[in-house]
């Protein structure tokens, strides 16, 4: 089980890279299009600036061509290997998956990017808790 406190968490959920006690984005949902990236500006709990300088998240995008690499694989492997398509076939499953989680794909490499520089500070949470 994936618990706070572990980074795994915070990629996972978008949770705070430091307290892990909200979200950082406004709207938890990725699918809620208008607001996929839109995030707070700081953690209402710990006070941690989400944008440590202005276009931080550019280097998300280098995060997100290797996550959808990892997505495009999967598709592939379990459409042409496991279920035995043809090629077009699965070139359009990867397709389909990639355009239906391009949302996910944004958050979870923006939520992996910021985590390459903001670590879980135990003394933190365990300070907001009292």
């Amino acid at each position: 089980m994936i618990r706070k406190g572990n980074k795994l968490y915070s990629i996972l959920f978008g949770a705070c890279p430091k307290c892990h006690k909200e979200s950082m984005y406004v709207n938890p949902n990725p699918y809620a299009l208008s607001e996929t990236l839109k995030i707070h500006d700081k953690c209402s709990h710990c006070n941690t600036r989400y944008r440590m300088e202005p276009s931080f998240f550019y280097g998300s995008m280098y995060v997100s061509y290797a996550v959808g690499i990892a997505f495009a694989v999967t598709a592939f492997v379990i459409s042409y290997d496991i279920f035995e398509t043809s090629l077009l076939t699965a070139f359009i499953s990867i397709i389909i998956t990639l355009v239906v989680l391009i949302p996910f794909i944004m958050r979870l490499s923006r939520n992996i990017w910021i985590n390459l520089f903001m670590h879980y500070d135990k003394e933190l949470a365990k300070n907001q808790n009292d």
